[in-house]
């Protein structure tokens, strides 16, 4: 509930102009509820009309994407583009293809974005993308096809210095590659316009690892800040496996841990005697085939239909890793039964509003997605200003370069955390880190009459 009356009254005007966008609707309750002590300690905000400015996207954009089957039938999909925020920075976020995207989604991920790419440090505004298309089950001739279709309409709206994207669900090096491909043919210019690409055009080391490794980077500091530990000797439970949940049970294990699920939306196995991610790799990345095929390699392990049960193995770390709202309260009080002790986001809002609640008045030490997850678009960053030099860092260079970022994520979110009053609630003191920087720029920016 809000206190603050005029945090009241801009969310009621929220709902009334989004009727029925329940993700968006969430994701902008979660930050205004944060900001209590903020807004109370500067009222220039309300006269300024801020958070009114702050919740409503500098431009909305949705076009059609119209593209041939390999059989020549025609389908007609639709593609997004959100660009929230370019107070600080070039509208940056990843487009995702699937088939749950719509207005909702794409305006949550765009405004948690403005916020996690604040928490970076680097110069970068908030904006997100993509199609309701499902690449899964398509050939490669009919995603190019699409990602050519979807970039004709986009590069209209896209540049450099005015807003690049970059990959999210559904969206790897292949489709970036296709995007980039048809980009270059429209605009006739070689440019930094997306990142996530090849390295052999322009693309960074690390890039693919990133959002995992930083996961667990942001992990590891908050665990060795607020209680004295690390990842060594712990029970870790991931879900998804996809590129974050496999890079980072990879550095989960490489910090000391043992990683024993992972899942899919079809379902989740468990392997006793830590995940063998080999194996993991070869089915997901190579194959692009089911995680069921785990247990055909590995007979001693467990397959379970249904990706929800997951939450249901015990653990000391838990880390959701697949998609918004896949945790919700039931699941989040199984996990403090069974021992839990930390949860941190490697996917976007993958809590419940209710699970988070739980989770905090339970002491779990909960890291949300938009200070855990955000080494993916931090090493997106680093991408943009390789680019920019026309040169490449090595691996350690980039890696190391992303360990700070997230260390200085979690020790600026903590801070603020304590300068509102809730010590150790990252919640609070992401969005209200995050929120700072923003305001800051936004006020000094004026208001365009």
């Amino acid at each position: 509930m809000f206190k603050n009356e005029y945090l009241q009254r801009v969310y009621a005007q929220v709902e009334q102009r989004n009727p029925g966008e329940k993700e968006f609707l969430q994701a902008v309750r979660e930050v205004l509820e944060s900001l209590e002590v903020v807004v109370e300690k500067h009222p220039e905000y309300e006269k300024a009309g801020l958070l009114e400015r702050l919740v409503e996207p500098e431009r909305f954009i949705q076009f059609r994407v119209p593209w041939v089957d390999d059989a020549g039938n025609v389908h007609v999909n639709r593609g997004f583009r959100v660009q929230f925020n370019s107070a600080i920075g070039p509208y940056k976020g990843g487009l995702r293809l699937h088939p749950s995207v719509c207005a909702s989604v794409v305006k949550f991920l765009g405004f948690e974005q403005i916020f996690k790419n604040s928490l970076t440090g680097l110069p970068m505004g908030g904006g997100k993308g993509g199609s309701d298309f499902d690449p899964k089950g398509k050939s490669d001739m009919e995603i190019m096809r699409f990602c050519q279709s979807f970039m004709t309409e986009l590069s209209k709206h896209i540049g450099q210095f005015t807003d690049v994207p970059a990959g999210d669900i559904g969206v790897g090096g292949r489709e970036i590659g296709y995007m980039f491909g048809q980009y270059k043919r429209l605009r006739n210019e070689y440019s930094g316009v997306l990142t996530g690409k090849g390295l052999a055009f322009g693309g960074s080391l690390v890039r693919t690892e990133a959002t995992g490794y930083g996961l667990c980077y942001f992990t590891e500091e908050a665990m060795n800040c607020m209680r004295k530990d690390s990842f060594k000797g712990k029970t870790v439970v991931i879900s998804g496996s996809g590129n974050v949940a496999i890079f980072a049970t990879e550095k989960a294990v490489q910090l000391g841990a043992k990683v024993v699920a992972l899942s899919d939306s079809a379902g989740y196995i468990y392997d006793k005697d830590g995940i063998r991610l080999d194996i993991v790799k070869d089915i997901k990345l190579e194959r692009r085939a089911r995680i069921s095929e785990y247990v055909k390699e590995v007979p001693t392990a467990e397959y379970h239909e249904g990706c929800s049960g997951i939450w249901t193995i015990p653990c000391d770390i838990a880390l959701p890793c697949a998609t918004q709202n896949e945790l919700d309260e039931a699941s989040a009080k199984t996990l403090v039964a069974n021992g839990c002790k930390v949860v941190c986001e490697g996917a976007n809002m993958p809590s419940t509003p209710e699970a988070v609640e739980y989770f905090l008045a339970n002491g779990v030490l909960y890291g949300p997605a938009k200070a855990a997850n955000a080494g993916g678009v931090a090493t997106s960053g680093l991408e943009m200003s390789q680019n920019s030099l026309r040169l490449s860092w090595t691996f350690e260079e980039v890696d190391e370069r992303l360990k700070d970022i997230m260390k200085n994520i979690f020790h600026n979110a903590y801070e603020a955390s304590k300068e509102c009053g809730a010590e150790g609630n990252l919640l609070i003191g992401a969005n209200v880190a995050g929120f700072q920087k923003v305001a800051e720029a936004m006020m000094a920016e004026g208001i365009a009459y």
